[in-house]
């Protein structure tokens, strides 16, 4: 009998991603890691930081955290839907969720001290 494989999760566990070798895992991780290093320096600027929190490179999911500045900031999510998510997906086909949010351990006044918040108009 032939058994067909599905997405279905079995009942004792979740979703399997693909096998994959140790160097194809090696080499989607150093290719994250390549694509995050370019978008650091535009949150950086700002007076955040974008931090890989973790990553499980057979399923495609990923998470960041935005740090510094972007804790206070009012467009740290769109920066992370509209800018980190959709760069990994682009460039990073196998990336199937993008996991955020923002370290929010700093105090308000601290993290806005941090940076210029580029986005943010001043009053």
């Amino acid at each position: 009998m032939d058994h067909e494989t599905t997405d279905t999760p079995p009942a004792d566990g979740p979703v399997r991603g693909p096998d994959l070798t140790d160097e194809e895992r090696g080499r989607r991780l150093a290719d994250l890691t390549a694509v995050m290093d370019l978008m650091r320096p535009a949150v950086q600027a700002d007076g955040g930081d974008l931090v890989l929190v973790s990553a499980d490179v057979a399923t495609g999911v990923v998470e960041v955290q935005l740090q510094g500045a972007c804790s206070s900031c009012a467009v740290s999510s769109s920066t992370l839907q509209g800018g980190v998510e959709r760069i990994l997906r682009d460039r990073l086909g196998w990336v199937s969720e993008v996991r955020g949010g923002v370290d929010d351990s700093l105090d308000p006044l601290e993290s806005g001290a941090l940076g210029r918040g580029g986005y943010v108009p001043n009053y």
